[in-house]
């Protein structure tokens, strides 16, 4: 019985033991220093350029007299990795009446982690949406990002 209750007492003690007997490694500034700057080298923002389009609904017909395009609420650029002889990443979205991205699909251009970090990244997107006669309705978007 006295065992059971010295138990934490001795897990302690051991705990204590293992910590002060790990080697501690000291990061030399110039190493961080390097790191950082090899960092912003390859992992640069994206530039994107987006342009819109009508959804045409097989049901109703064309009636928009006043139409407006989605206004970015908040649309940060994905960090991408990307080489020189990269090309643009290009990506088709949908924009709801609700003001949120849905459906985002890489068309082309990156490879697969690039292709996730960008899709990561858009589908938090935030935009006021597009208006048809001032009602809310959804529209089509092609994104491409580049490098800067």
């Amino acid at each position: 019985m006295k065992a059971l209750k010295l138990w934490p007492m001795l897990l302690l003690l051991l705990c204590m033991i293992c910590a002060a007997s790990t080697p501690k490694t000291k990061v030399m500034p110039d190493t961080t220093n390097a790191l950082s700057m090899r960092e912003q080298r390859i992992f640069r923002p994206a530039v994107h350029d987006e342009k819109f389009a009508d959804i045409a609904h097989s049901t109703a017909r064309n009636q928009c007299e006043d139409t407006r395009p989605p206004q970015a609420l908040t649309t940060p650029d994905p960090p991408m990795v990307l080489a020189d002889s990269d090309g643009p990443v290009t990506v088709s979205l949908i924009v709801g009446a609700d003001g949120s991205v849905h459906s985002p699909l890489i068309l082309q251009g990156g490879d697969v982690r690039q292709q996730q970090a960008v899709l990561n990244v858009v589908r938090h997107w935030r935009y006021r949406p597009a208006t048809c006669n001032g009602v809310p309705t959804e529209a089509e978007a092609k994104i491409e990002f580049s490098r800067r």
